[in-house]
């Protein structure tokens, strides 16, 4: 199963846990309200069995219904759609879908409570007072407000990336910590005469492109993206996850594929297909908070100057991808990758030399 459904699956299990556990909420609030001083008590028809068995079950039908299409629609299909679309695609479901619920509910709770089938008369009466009973409009707004919710803190946690709001919500690194990562810094090449040529705003629409082509090779090969900084992108491995399968190597020609595959996009769009080099490193680096204003989860230590300057040697020595071979010597690469080592390097601002090497599939 590829990573990005597997994030998908695992924000959509989120929502129906939450859900559930607010139909619980529901549940028994409306259980203490009807038994306070202030209540005349529960009506003769009410089981607090009944009303749980129908929050939840709406909450999981809703959950099943509203998070996936929330999940694996709206937060797709609309991902560069401005987020008023959003908005009104998600009240549009929403409403849709709690209709299908109510409905569906009467369907199989008033036929319990009556023991006559829907069709009868006193089953019908007992649903048109379900359908417009004063706790579906109370129900309504309450789920109204999850479903905002929900829908906010899927757009957050696209915002701060895979799991990285997450940790600053459990304040995972309030105090710095040091971890061994790999880094993988992504150039796109010659783009001071790409911007020439096609503008500032159609060099912003390329980059929007280029950027949301190569995510999903790079959620699939279980990396995060760590900053996009103009026209570079910083991508990031914890160090396990890198090393398994070589896929802080796979995940370089992985992009390039991906991109070859939209070429007929690229060539009506803007005329010719998008490149792009590489440096690949990797070392120990401190992962801490920062921000007051603006909170997130930054990386330093001298690993980050350094992938920046294996980049730039790229074109220097008219490669598209460079590693360290510190890095290489900790990979089990297959024989369709062949490598060349371009020597021991000194690289700007570095005191102590690196070596460094250059690999290409043999079969891409």
């Amino acid at each position: 199963m590829k990573k990005r459904t597997q994030l998908k699956l695992k924000q959509w299990g989120i929502i129906i846990f939450c859900w559930l556990i607010v139909g619980i909420f529901i549940t028994i609030y409306d259980f203490l309200v009807l038994n306070t001083g202030f209540s005349q008590g529960p009506s003769e028809d009410y089981s607090f069995l009944m009303s749980l068995a129908m929050n939840t079950g709406s909450a999981l039908v809703g959950a099943l219904l509203g998070g996936s299409f929330l999940v694996f629609y709206v937060n797709v299909i609309y991902r560069e759609k401005p987020y008023g679309y959003t908005i009104l695609a998600v009240s549009l479901s929403y409403i849709l879908i709690i209709s299908f619920i109510i409905l569906a509910l009467g369907f199989i709770t008033v036929p319990i409570k009556t023991g006559k089938p829907i069709y009868d008369p006193v089953s019908r009466s007992a649903f048109t007072n379900l359908l417009f009973d004063t706790s579906r409009i109370k129900n309504f707004l309450i789920w109204s407000v999850v479903v905002a919710l929900t829908q906010l803190f899927l757009q957050i946690s696209t915002k701060f990336g895979n799991g990285s709001f997450w940790n600053i919500l459990r304040g995972k690194y309030n105090i710095p910590r040091e971890e061994n990562r790999i880094f993988m810094s992504v150039d796109l090449n010659s783009s001071t005469a790409i911007a020439e040529k096609l503008g500032d705003e159609k060099f912003h629409e390329l980059l929007k492109d280029f950027y949301s082509d190569i995510t999903n090779p790079i959620l699939d090969n279980n990396a995060e993206i760590y900053q996009y900084v103009g026209d570079e992108v910083i991508v990031a491995w914890k160090y396990s996850d890198g090393i398994e399968g070589n896929r802080c190597i796979n995940c370089f020609f992985d992009m390039k594929r991906t991109l070859e595959n939209y070429k007929s996009k690229y060539l009506e769009k803007y005329g010719f297909i998008p490149s792009f080099k590489a440096g690949i490193h990797w070392g120990k680096v401190i992962v801490g908070e920062i921000g007051i204003i603006k909170r997130d989860i930054t990386y330093s230590g001298d690993v980050m100057n350094t992938i920046a300057r294996i980049r730039n040697k790229c074109k220097e020595l008219d490669v598209e991808l460079i590693a360290s071979a510190e890095l290489l010597s900790l990979l089990s690469l297959p024989t369709n990758y062949s490598t060349k080592s371009l020597g021991a390097i000194k690289l700007r601002g570095k005191e102590k030399e690196v070596l460094l090497s250059t690999l290409v599939p043999t079969v891409l």
